[in-house]
């Protein structure tokens, strides 16, 4: 590592010794070269003993994972067989929210929960959820306000791309980005792959309560449903990893983020491999809404997939402290992947200290 960067590292290590952090993973590419590549603690728990988190080691990062399934809908928009404007209905027949493509993709479509209670065993029931989608009344008026689909979003986005290209997100998402730009990140692993994956645990018991809020509310609905989304009995078994749930269930390496992100910054290309256009960049990264979010009870700025923070920076955060997002002013890529579900104020240590030597 650059010694420019050793107050980075310096953090990361304090993290993991004063126990606010028990495994993760940390990436930073600087000016599209790789200037922290850090991993610390245990992969298999938060106490002494555990296994040691490896540079290859999979941590669930939630929401991280929005902005990944949106490039995939996003690829077959630069490949001309998805219209951004065009209504759902018309590549999902059956589909009732005349929401179109581009509000499916800035949350502002209407469908932040799946309208039916759903029992843990149907988070690998694609067609199900799917299904419950298609015939559920929009909460809102499409593209009026926005409201993070928590759940929802990755099925919305998932299910169009399955509709248009035949492969499920998770296929689309190895064929066509994570093998050729080398991302070692997936939805819906297979066994070898599981067996690489960290084992979630609480930072604090109360966790996943204060994540839902309150209880009957939008927030709660939206990422209540199914049941089992913070419960570690289901994040850490063979049905949650193996299935694709991809607004909330990529796995991946902070490295696997980090380059995902440098990819994005240069305007598609990554080692000389181009995947889109930079005009289709520049779209997927403009701030499509701004407003308040009525799931995360805030006002937000909604891009094609991710948030767009005051600072000019793009990206995603997730529930448990996983984040990932690039920053064009400073020119730099940022993700850190935890299995040690807690709050984003380790990542907001990290990125201070980043920022200092910058």
């Amino acid at each position: 590592m650059h010694a420019r960067f050793a107050p980075v590292r310096d953090c990361f290590h304090d993290l993991l010794t004063s126990g606010r952090e028990t495994g993760a993973s940390l990436a930073i590419r600087y000016d599209g070269q790789p200037v922290v590549d850090l991993v610390g603690g245990s992969r298999t728990g938060g106490g002494p003993g555990g296994e040691p988190w490896l540079p290859d080691t999979l941590a669930n990062v939630y929401s991280v994972g929005k902005p990944v399934a949106a490039l995939c809908l996003l690829m077959l928009v630069d490949r001309e067989k998805v219209d951004l404007d065009a209504p759902v209905d018309g590549y999902w027949p059956g589909f009732r929210t005349p929401a179109t493509v581009r509000q499916v993709l800035s949350h502002t479509a209407g469908l932040p929960t799946f309208p039916l209670p759903r029992p843990a065993s149907a988070i690998a029931n694609w067609a199900l959820l799917t299904g419950d989608l298609a015939a559920a009344d929009p909460e809102w008026s499409p593209g009026s306000v926005a409201g993070e689909h928590a759940w929802t979003y990755g099925h919305l986005v998932g299910e169009l791309v399955r509709r248009v290209d035949g492969r499920s997100v998770g296929r689309f998402l190895a064929e066509e980005i994570a093998g050729p730009w080398q991302l070692d990140l997936g939805f819906g692993l297979a066994d070898a792959d599981q067996r690489r994956c960290a084992e979630m645990r609480y930072g604090d018991p109360e966790w996943p309560t204060r994540m839902l809020g309150e209880p009957g509310s939008l927030r709660a609905r939206a990422m209540g449903n199914p049941a089992g989304g913070q419960d570690l009995t289901v994040l850490n078994s063979p049905l949650w990893r193996g299935a694709e749930v991809p607004a909330v269930n990529l796995h991946a390496t902070a490295s696997g983020l980090a380059r995902l992100y440098a990819g994005l910054l240069a305007g598609g290309v990554l080692d000389g491999v181009r995947l889109v256009s930079p005009e289709l960049v520049a779209e997927a990264t403009r701030v499509q809404y701004d407003g308040p979010d009525l799931v995360l009870d805030r006002p937000a700025q909604w891009t094609l997939g991710m948030q767009w923070e005051s600072d000019g920076s793009w990206g995603m955060g997730g529930i448990g402290g996983s984040s990932a997002w690039a920053d064009p002013e400073r020119g730099y890529t940022f993700a850190y992947a935890t299995a040690h579900l807690a709050e984003h104020d380790r990542v907001d240590e990290l990125v201070e200290a980043l920022h200092s030597v910058l």
